[in-house]
């Protein structure tokens, strides 16, 4: 998984102050052992967008009411591309009574 979803404010500086927060938690360049081939067979060298994906997490529940998802004023539901550019997929599950 190198990508995640997640809820804050879509605000540029926002979105900047966080793609610098994970570049300074999980730096791109150490000596991941999942980006040396003789511990792994992953050729993409991208052992930190995986590592950076494990703060975000991969999902999100959110509530609906009225048809609407139910935000904060501010808020956004956000994907973070950790991994790319790469074509990805989403799956929403809905449950609810009825």
């Amino acid at each position: 998984m190198t990508c995640s979803v997640l809820i804050n404010e879509s605000q540029s500086a926002l979105m900047a102050d966080i793609k610098r927060f994970l570049e300074q938690v999980v730096d791109r360049d150490a000596d991941w052992l999942h980006n040396d081939p003789a511990h792994s067979d992953c050729d993409r060298f991208n052992a930190d967008a995986h590592l950076r994906a494990l703060l975000l997490g991969p999902a999100i529940t959110l509530q609906i009411a009225g048809g609407d998802l139910v935000l904060g004023q501010w808020q956004r539901v956000l994907l973070a591309e950790l991994d790319g550019p790469r074509a990805r997929s989403l799956r929403l599950q809905v449950m609810g009574l009825g």
